[in-house]
């Protein structure tokens, strides 16, 4: 644990110090800063079922005082701190603006941890892709011999993490436009950020795309002059043509730019014949074909050419040929779950947006099977259409957005529509999709929506179909 660490967790004795919601982030920061004998009160609006027994016993066992229920913030203006949840926005809660205005200081755990790390941060942010860029990314760090956390947005709390790790480590951290939103002023940090992509999403949370697009923006306007920034040159980081949107203003330091689709001058870019290569000043040097890429889809290339422009000169290149040749995708996102009867099945659970639908469907040659439909999230569905009557023999529609997923395909004007099911739940939805498919043919959850109408999140629904798929016959 590093001085600066010490000297914070010293600063925060005789201090109250809350967690608002005690999810995936803040339940082990709120266990680790009450191990260190610091007063913690544990937030959630929902119950002890909700948190868990073993969770509540345990944060109890350690000095925390659970504040569950209605009442949860009954004791919040007494709080000389408060860490709120990543999915508890700032400016859409009358409570964190009446605990600004007391003069209390609200936080997230991964905001305080970029400010306190002291190893080498490589964070991930963009619209689509995150995920499995972090993974990447880690994973050939970890091929190079590094010592790597991954964590964040990707499901594993940060802040705990600073107990052991040092000025050599590296970190990889997954940032959300959640975490990313109030996360200003850090200090020439990261030293390496990488933004994916940008599209118009999650506007069902954020005031409107200003918003969401700054706090994107905010991964690259306090990096240093000697800093590293990753765009993706076939992205217009200009959203709605506006000059105040694009990215590429806000870089500091080096750039390195990402395409499928053409040469770059200095950073990653795949050729006609799927080369993937790396240019430094114009002059490319080859790393493999895209065909030594295991997991699927195109979108998976443009992930790969991220990661090399984050790490060259880093790692060997003979690394990413080697990572590619054997990684075989993160959970959630087109995996493969089983043959039964002949059918294969895939878990794309992550794929909450029409875009991820796309690269989904992109990344199978024949027409399949699709379960989609989830909760509502305010997206336009008309973009996926034409790529669902291409790809889709049947349609499987479930959950809150059946029905306007549905009426999206009943307006397209191009060919023929696939045949369209709707039913209630995921549960009806993969039975009716095992009666349908026919041997060879592929079943494919791909939800285009987030999950909250059934399940807490993507995971938990991805979990449930996995849990039925394997209980079917061979």
């Amino acid at each position: 644990m590093n001085s600066q660490v010490k000297e914070y967790l010293n600063s925060l004795r005789g201090k109250k110090i809350a967690f608002v919601g005690l999810g995936v982030a803040n339940l082990p920061s709120a266990k680790w800063l009450a191990s260190k004998g610091l007063s913690v009160f544990a937030c959630d609006l929902n119950g002890r079922d909700y948190v868990g027994e073993e969770n509540c016993r345990e944060l109890e066992q350690l000095g925390a005082v659970l504040c569950l229920g209605k009442s949860y913030l009954d004791q919040i203006d007494d709080m000389d701190i408060i860490f709120r949840s990543n999915g508890i926005l700032p400016f859409q809660n009358e409570w964190i603006t009446r605990a600004v205005e007391r003069g209390q200081c609200v936080t997230t755990e991964s905001e305080l941890f970029v400010k306190l790390c002291t190893s080498k941060i490589i964070a991930v942010t963009g619209s689509n892709g995150k995920t499995t860029t972090s993974t990447l990314i880690a994973k050939c760090l970890e091929k190079g011999g590094k010592t790597v956390l991954l964590g964040g947005n990707i499901g594993k709390a940060l802040l705990p993490e600073l107990e052991w790790l040092g000025p050599e480590d590296y970190v990889v951290a997954e940032l959300s436009s959640f975490q990313l939103l109030t996360m200003g002023n850090l200090k020439n940090k990261p030293g390496v950020a990488v933004v994916t992509n940008i599209e118009s999403t999650h506007l069902d949370h954020h005031v409107n795309l200003d918003e969401y697009v700054d706090a994107k923006r905010n991964v690259l306007i306090y990096q240093s002059n000697d800093s590293l920034a990753v765009l993706n040159a076939d992205c217009d980081y200009s959203i709605g043509g506006r000059v105040y949107h694009d990215m590429r203003y806000d870089v500091r330091g080096a750039l390195r730019e990402f395409s499928v689709k053409h040469p770059v001058e200095n950073g990653a870019y795949m050729d006609s014949e799927g080369g993937i290569y790396f240019s430094c000043g114009g002059h490319a040097e080859y790393i493999m074909n895209k065909k030594d890429i295991k997991i699927p889809g195109s979108h998976n290339v443009e992930n790969y050419l991220a990661a090399i422009c984050a790490l060259w000169g880093v790692v060997n290149k003979d690394v990413f040929l080697s990572v590619a040749e054997s990684f075989g995708g993160v959970e959630h996102r087109i995996e493969f779950v089983r043959i039964a009867a002949g059918v294969k099945y895939y878990n794309d659970s992550i794929a909450t947006s029409p875009s991820r639908v796309i690269s989904c469907l992109n990344s199978f040659n024949e027409k399949i099977v699709m379960i989609c439909g989830g909760s509502d999230k305010k997206n336009d569905f008309s973009p996926m259409v034409p790529y669902i009557v291409e790809k889709v023999r049947l349609l499987i529609l479930n959950g809150a957005t059946a029905g306007r997923i549905y009426d999206s395909l009943l307006a397209y004007n191009g060919a023929e529509t696939p045949e369209i099911i709707k039913t209630d739940t995921l549960q009806n939805a993969v039975q009716l999709a095992r009666d349908n498919a026919r041997p060879g043919e592929s079943v494919v959850l791909c939800p285009a929506c987030p999950a909250f109408d059934q399940f807490k999140n993507f995971e938990k629904r991805g979990e449930k179909f996995k849990e039925i798929v394997q209980g079917f016959d061979a």
